[in-house]
């Protein structure tokens, strides 16, 4: 099977440590840290990308609320910019940073089309289908690291773009406490024929706030060769019902003059203010 080219957006990523930096002239992240960490079911190794907030040496008694995110070789970098000013500026709320990578050993591709996906679909060349188990490492292995190490409050937030943001919905769908907000950036609607718009879901009476963002430009029309990402992304608005989901606020944006390849800053920076902005006016 070829991939679309929006399929690889996110797989051929700058591999540059700059959070492992050694030369003294060498970009670092500030208060930010990577860390290995083993999935005991499938004995991969996952490194994690942490980042404290400012005020996290100073304010010992404080306990932060932890943004996830997948594709943490991209997104980390795009969201720990995007919130700097926010968050240090008290416009808002700050947060724990925690950028989930892909499997050791693996290629960006390999691990993410496996881990992301949450049905199997054997058109597809490399291996699909593992997000209920990547689920269950974040969930058992990934919060009981950082709830066991930092000072955290209960309020997880989740960003995932393309098939992270197929992940994301699947979780929402699958085993919805697992995060209170979700930011879903030009979700995979499309996988596997539409299969996550398949998904029986119970009654979910948790709160939630799920936004949702795709760029203008993802349909067929325009500069989306096999997938109209815009109305997946308005498939999956419907889904998140209010008879399914009655507790749950969903926002849509789709940004203008955006692709696939260009919307994820947007759709981070939107979303995370949407969600942790401080000023009411």
């Amino acid at each position: 099977m070829i991939f679309p080219p929006y399929v690889w957006l996110l797989f051929f990523i700058s591999f540059t440590p700059i959070i492992y930096a050694q030369q003294s002239d060498a970009f670092e992240i500030p208060r930010s840290r990577v860390i290995d960490i083993k999935d005991p079911e499938s004995e991969r190794t996952y490194p994690l990308f942490i980042k404290l907030p400012r005020s996290y040496q100073s304010n010992k008694n404080k306990s932060y609320p932890v943004i996830y995110l997948t594709d943490a070789w991209y997104s980390f970098q795009v969201v720990s910019g995007a919130t700097r000013l926010l968050m240090n500026s008290g416009k808002m709320q700050e947060a724990i940073i925690v950028g989930i990578s892909y499997s050791k050993g693996s290629r960006g591709p390999a691990s993410r089309v496996r881990d992301y996906t949450p049905s199997e679909d054997l058109s597809w060349k490399l291996p699909t289908g593992q997000a209920a188990e990547h689920a269950q490492f974040i969930e058992k292995v990934v919060f009981s690291y950082i709830e066991e190490n930092y000072r955290v409050n209960e309020q997880r937030t989740f960003v995932g773009n393309s098939l992270g943001g197929l992940l994301g919905a699947y979780i929402l769908f699958t085993k919805p406490g697992l995060f209170n907000n979700y930011i879903l950036g030009s979700p995979s609607v499309w996988f596997n024929n539409h299969d996550i718009l398949k998904v029986k879901t119970t009654i979910n009476t948790n709160t939630h706030r799920v936004f949702i963002a795709v760029g203008a430009r993802e349909t067929i029309a325009l500069d989306s060769p096999a997938h109209d990402m815009v109305a997946g992304a308005q498939q999956l608005k419907l889904k998140i019902s209010k008879t399914a989901f009655p507790n749950t606020e969903v926002k849509l944006l789709i940004i203008e003059g955006a692709n696939h390849e260009t919307a994820f800053p947007t759709s981070a920076t939107q979303g995370l203010h949407w969600l942790f902005n401080l000023n009411s006016g």
